[in-house]
């Protein structure tokens, strides 16, 4: 058997009319289907990646102990989460391909049920199809029943919607998975970027009373350090848990170039470049919303992140056309699931001249 034929059509392969459409605009495309960073990486991150690119030896999968100091000093400051131990940090190649192996890291299988939230990141399905686990799609604890699911995604700040769950909701999802045994992985790749209340972390002294027994969170540099083309995130948490993803990756040789690590250390040690470019998107934010609702769309959500979760109430990808005919490529919702069948995915990953243009172009 094939191993892709476990897995859905890759979404992106499904909008080309779209994206040839946009591209055909006498003004260029103006790509908003895409969180991909767009400007440049900071000198100091950049410096400290050459500083050790002449090393030739094995980089260690646990990472420096530089590099994990600099990971809980990070969360500490950002976001105030306490309590971690240095090495209950462990890097990764990019958090999805994390994600979408964790539930294969965890030794899952056809018995197992792994929740992921019903608007949601695909990767949390494809780990789960991988693994040949039952998938559920609930964004509420009572549409699980008398159920005990394995392993639970939580997406906050969400990606595509921008929604923030509060530490009330938190609170009751770890109460949850601890009286049923599931362990919970909480991906808060958007932790950073909150516009509108607070974000807070599954780790949070408030969410979890400074116990994370049970408990991931993943975290990726690639949004306000701009490293995408890195690859470059952790996983922290329960120390044990912790330990057991090392365990297997360590036989299995995923390993973060040392150089990247190097990086990683030096952008977890510097918070001046990371709200420099909050502060960019807080802008480009703020023109996309405002042409956005002028040319007739409802924005959902949309409190943190790099999106705006859009409607015309109609289907996604005629919304989609609509756009493409002005020179914008979206993502439509429904590469998030059926809940997402009548919205777009926005993205303020563009450069400030490409903004205005669409928000020209939206006027």
């Amino acid at each position: 058997m094939r191993v892709s034929s476990l897995l859905p059509d890759f979404p992106w392969d499904t909008i080309a009319g779209a994206k040839a459409k946009a591209a055909a605009h006498p003004g260029g495309i103006v790509d908003l289907s895409v969180g991909t960073p767009v400007d440049p990486v900071d000198p100091l991150i950049r410096a400290a990646l050459n500083s050790v690119a002449e090393v030739p030896g094995y980089p260690t999968t646990h990472g420096t102990a530089a590099l994990r100091e600099a990971a809980v000093g990070a969360l500490r400051r950002r976001y105030g989460i306490t309590g971690i131990d240095q090495a209950a940090v462990l890097p990764v190649i990019g958090t999805k391909e994390l994600i979408a192996g964790l539930p294969r890291l965890l030794g899952l299988g056809a018995a197992d049920l792994v929740v992921i939230p019903e608007v949601a990141y695909p990767t949390y399905e494809v780990g789960a199809l991988l693994a040949g686990t039952r998938i559920a799609r609930a964004d509420g604890l009572t549409q699980l029943g008398p159920q005990s699911p394995a392993l639970i995604y939580l997406n906050s700040p969400s990606n595509p919607t921008g929604k923030v769950l509060g530490v009330e909701h938190l609170r009751k999802v770890v109460a949850f998975a601890r009286e049923r045994g599931a362990i919970v992985a909480s991906d808060e790749c958007y932790l950073g970027l909150s516009w509108e209340g607070r974000a807070v972390s599954v780790l949070d002294p408030e969410v979890c009373d400074g116990d994370h027994t049970g408990l991931l969170a993943v975290h990726s540099l690639s949004k306000t350090s701009n490293l995408a083309s890195y690859r470059a995130g952790f996983v922290t948490g329960d120390p044990e848990l912790v330990a057991e993803l090392l365990e297997v990756r360590k036989h299995s040789g995923m390993m973060v170039p040392f150089p990247i690590q190097a990086a990683m250390t030096a952008a977890l040690g510097d918070d001046a470049h990371e709200n420099q470019q909050r502060e960019r998107y807080r802008a480009r934010r703020e023109t996309l919303r405002t042409a956005l609702r002028a040319a007739g769309f409802q924005i959902d959500h949309s409190e943190a992140g790099l999106y705006l979760w859009s409607t015309r109430g109609e289907p996604c990808r005629t919304t989609l056309d609509w756009l493409a005919d002005r020179g914008i490529l979206a993502a439509p919702g429904d590469f998030y699931g059926p809940a997402g069948a009548k919205h777009v995915r926005i993205a303020l990953t563009a450069t400030d001249e490409r903004i205005a243009e669409a928000a020209t172009r939206l006027a």
